[in-house]
């Protein structure tokens, strides 16, 4: 709601997806599907699709993109709206960082700080993971971070960028 209990107006939200089983191509088109059939989500525009190698335990390599959405929805519900995704196609929780069919991340909603639990935006290590990085920079040169940093502001380690291949183009237009 707004200041003056009315509709939130639209925002825009970066979304990261993931996928390391089955056909995880189809997996991240679906999950754009369900997302644009989800009331109160457009999806705007999506980054090239990249083949990374995994955080975590020893499983196969993932597909990455990010999504560009607006929506009237609260961070929270939009959160729900993801996990619903997650649900439909199957995602099952049981290691930390371990192989999923789909995994659907709120990198950023506007510019707003949310520290709930079970809702960090920005996402906290989205300025760790060059898989987050790479995708999201095609969609937004100058994104907010975790802490209100900028891009400019961080200082990457040679090599961080190493370990992602361009796989695809857009999922979506």
């Amino acid at each position: 709601m707004n200041e003056t209990g009315g509709a939130r107006d639209p925002g825009r939200a970066f979304l990261g997806l993931g996928s390391n089983l089955g056909d995880r191509l189809a997996n991240l088109q679906m999950a754009v599907r369900l997302l644009r059939e989800t009331d109160g989500v457009e999806v705007v525009r999506s980054s090239r699709v990249y083949e990374t190698e995994p955080v975590g335990p020893l499983q196969p390599d993932f597909l990455n993109a990010v999504i560009e959405v607006w929506t009237p929805l609260e961070p929270r519900d939009l959160l729900q709206a993801c996990l619903e995704v997650e649900r439909t196609m199957g995602r099952v929780r049981t290691e930390r960082w371990g192989p999923r069919v789909v995994d659907v991340d709120i990198l950023t909603y506007d510019e707003e700080e949310i520290d709930e639990p079970g809702l960090t935006v920005p996402h906290p290590r989205m300025h760790e993971r060059a898989f987050v990085l790479i995708p999201l920079l095609e969609l937004d040169s100058d994104p907010m971070l975790p802490g209100g940093r900028r891009i400019a502001a961080l200082r990457l380690p040679p090599g961080a960028f190493a370990g992602v291949r361009p796989f695809a183009p857009p999922l979506f237009p």
